[in-house]
């Protein structure tokens, strides 16, 4: 009989040993993460009762690999777009309860007598939640529609980006041995730099090579395709001195602009699962269950840090960012749990052999205690609001509800806000460019052409030349671009006090290229050369052909916004739930063919009247129709965007919903429930909501209206505005901001 490969061997039995283990937690409906672990417990070499792997290096290659692919898939799911849109609300509290939780980790290991590095590391491992378990709790208990699950999958958006940040910084304090400031800010600004640079290089490229290429693909070279650019981008990452993890989530991010990344979500699924499953096992082939015994009241201790660390940092997250406090004590206790990116993290260490054997085998206790409890929480949040509310006197309860109600007002832009925020992206993201291709010109063209040509003055002077070719047109828009004409036109007339710092913004730009032009010369020729040269170059270059560079860029900046918006213009998008701070939201259902609302207009059916709730939108197949008229007829399988709170929206689900759920594909279209002010910059003061244009002007309906402290729900469209009204509408969000920004 031919020799078996002992790989092979391994492979089948951690492959069995899972696939046994999963089906008994899919019978109890416990998360497969946990049935992996098992798996590796068992077949690894701490526990003797069944067969143990016989070379746990080559099992460790392939979690390795496995870690790569579930970067790359979380990547394809996340879109830098998305953490745009997650709102701030999301992000102010994540950023709070990351923070926090960070900190919480390295005092409680501090106070255990740990070393400095497992306490880092014990701090990362507790601060990010796990979303494949909140998720799953979420499906199981019917609360995805629920006003608090937005806020909690926007949370988990920020943890995620956070975590993939965490792992290149634990990197470098765990290789420097210090935790030093001035070089983690460092690093900082280079992850920042490099992260800008490939973002606009793959925007740029990606999806205009999938486009050339369409007709030649399918779905096997698909795969094929996204896998070769995904190690390549781990091969660029690690030369670059990051994580292999982070170019394989960088290069998923990239790819989910396109509009190939639901083929590609889909076809990395089974890859996804087949090297999920081996890194989960090798996580399990860790533990050992005698060190775990040994530290069991650490591992009580931090578990007991978690449950109530995120809660509480969650929760007060939640309500700085503007939510109530029921919502925001409903999201902190659902989060309140470790999961695979704990484990990740907690790899880490051990690879990099920074960190105590006994860490890991803790973070899996705690992750394998909180995975378990969080349905119970999630389930109680509800009764321990309750009793909150019952205990807090009412000048608290009053006092609450109004913080919540005017923390996420939306008052109208002002002029600076628009003109500094667009003046800061265009500096960034071409002084991005611009470096970037200077580093490349001297550090691989100059001495390219030097060592083939022989003349170094003449090879200077040739890479001189190509890169002012390359970059002239981002140069130009970093010295000469105009950005908000009108709000900058308005801020110059405005008053004399607004010249001076109109004019230093662009004196900045102006120093800036001359700076970035030093430092290219400077490399190649003498101080004084290069100090001159600059500015001279700088001038000709700007004036000779500033014609040509903005008619470039131009077509470079079309190309660019073509791209990244490419994948929403080529698939249609329904509304998108957003979170509120009181309990109206939106929530998607589909009409079932036997329903018997089909054929029937929303004036016969007066679901407003009967439920309370307002639809959005309706996806009828090609066709997508906001704030449908009371003309429109219901069809079955189509898609309805409905406003309303958690019990109506629940009354409404029993009429339409299907027997069978279907999946819907998460929407992209800005559609979303917002407020904002009644004041002097949108003129609505004194109109009826029927003659304000606002239906017309943000393709929306006003659903509510905060006035004096009382909540009118479905004005009635002959009231009228009055100073200082919040009003509540559900419409196309880059047309709500535009109203607010209107003087």
């Amino acid at each position: 009989m031919a020799h078996l490969p002992l790989l092979m061997k391994d492979l089948a039995l951690i492959l069995g040993a899972a696939a046994i283990t999963t089906l008994i937690f899919r019978r109890l409906k416990q998360p497969l993460v946990l049935g992996y672990v098992i798996a590796g417990l068992l077949v690894g070499p701490h526990f003797s009762f069944f067969p143990t792997v016989g070379d746990p290096e080559n099992i460790k290659i392939w979690a390795d690999i496995g870690v790569v692919i579930l970067l790359f898939s979380l990547g394809l799911e996340f879109s830098f777009k998305k953490l745009m849109r997650v709102g701030g609300s999301a992000s102010i509290a994540g950023i709070f309860e990351i923070s926090s939780m960070l900190l919480l980790g390295y005092i409680t290991g501090t106070m255990l007598g740990w070393s400095q590095m497992n306490s880092i590391f014990l701090g990362g491992i507790i601060a990010i939640s796990s979303t494949t378990i909140i998720i799953r709790a979420f499906d199981e208990q019917g609360m995805k529609a629920t006003s608090f699950a937005g806020l909690v999958m926007g949370m988990l958006v920020i943890e995620d980006i956070v975590a993939v940040l965490l792992m290149v910084l634990l990197s470098t304090v765990a290789v420097s041995q210090q935790f030093s400031g001035v070089a983690l800010l460092i690093e900082v600004v280079k992850l920042l730099f490099f992260l800008s640079l490939w973002f606009l290089s793959g925007i740029l490229i990606l999806p205009s090579f999938f486009r050339w290429v369409g007709k030649w693909l399918n779905e096997e070279t698909l795969l094929i395709i996204a896998l070769g650019l995904c190690l390549a981008m781990v091969l660029l990452a690690t030369q670059m001195g990051f994580s292999a993890a982070l170019g394989a989530f960088i290069m998923g991010s990239v790819l989910a602009e396109t509009s190939q990344a639901e083929t590609i979500e889909h076809q990395m699924q089974p890859v996804k699962n087949l090297f999920g499953a081996i890194f989960f096992v090798s996580v399990g082939m860790l533990i050992d269950p005698v060190l775990l015994w040994k530290y069991k009241w650490p591992v009580l201790l931090i578990t007991i840090a978690v449950m109530l660390g995120k809660t509480i940092f969650v929760t007060i997250g939640s309500f700085i960012s503007g939510q109530p406090l029921k919502q925001s004590l409903q999201a902190g206790m659902s989060m309140s749990q470790i999961g695979e990116f704990s484990f990740i993290i907690a790899t880490l260490g051990v690879s990099l052999g920074v960190t105590e054997d006994f860490l890991y085998p803790i973070a899996v206790g705690v992750s394998v205690i909180t995975t378990f409890t969080t349905p119970f929480m999630i389930r109680a949040s509800q009764p321990i609001y309750l009793l909150i509310d019952e205990k807090l006197p009412q000048k608290w309860r009053n006092r609450l509800n109004r913080y919540s109600s005017s923390a996420q007002q939306l008052p109208a832009e002002a002029d600076w806000k628009v003109v500094f925020r667009g003046y800061f992206i265009a500096i960034a993201l071409n002084s991005v460019v611009i470096l970037a291709v200077m580093f490349l010109a001297v550090r691989f063209l100059d001495p390219w052409l030097v060592k083939h040509l022989g003349n170094e003055l003449f090879s200077h002077i040739l890479t001189v030349i190509v890169t002012l070719i390359i970059s002239a047109p981002f140069i130009w828009a970093l010295t000469i671009k105009k950005l908000h004409r009108g709000s900058y036109t308005s801020l110059w007339l405005n008053s004399q006090l607004n010249h001076g710092p109109l004019v230093l913004v662009e004196v900045i730009r102006n120093l800036l290229a001359v700076l970035y032009l030093f430092l290219l010369l400077n490399q190649l020729f003498p101080v004084n050369v290069a100090f001159f040269g600059s500015v001279i170059t700088l001038a000709v270059v700007l004036v000779i052909f500033s014609r040509k560079l903005q008619a470039f860029y131009a077509r470079i900046e079309k190309r660019f916004m073509t791209n990244l918006h490419h994948r929403e213009l080529m698939q249609n998008t329904g509304a998108k739930s957003t979170l509120t701070p009181w309990d109206a939201h939106l929530a998607h259902f589909v009409i079932r063919p036997e329903a018997a609302c089909v054929g029937k207009s929303l004036q016969t059916l007066a679901w407003r009247e009967r439920f309370g709730i307002n639809v959005a939108s309706i996806e009828r197949g090609a066709k997508m129709i906001t704030t449908p008229n009371r003309d429109e007829l219901v069809f079955p399988f189509d898609k309805l965007a409905v406003i309303g709170t958690d019990q109506q929206l629940q009354q409404f689900r029993q009429i339409v919903e299907p027997a069978v759920p279907i999946k819907l594909e998460e929407a992209e279209e800005d559609i979303r429930l917002m407020k904002i002010k009644v004041d002097e910059h949108n003129l609505l003061k004194g109109k009826t909501i029927r003659h304000s244009g606002v239906r017309e002007m943000t393709n929306g309906l006003v659903v509510g209206i905060e006035r004096n402290g009382e909540r009118i729900l479905n004005p009635d469209s002959t009231m009228v505005f009055e100073w200082d009204d919040i009003v509540w509408i559900v419409g196309e969000r880059n047309k709500i901001l535009e109203l607010t920004a209107k003087a």
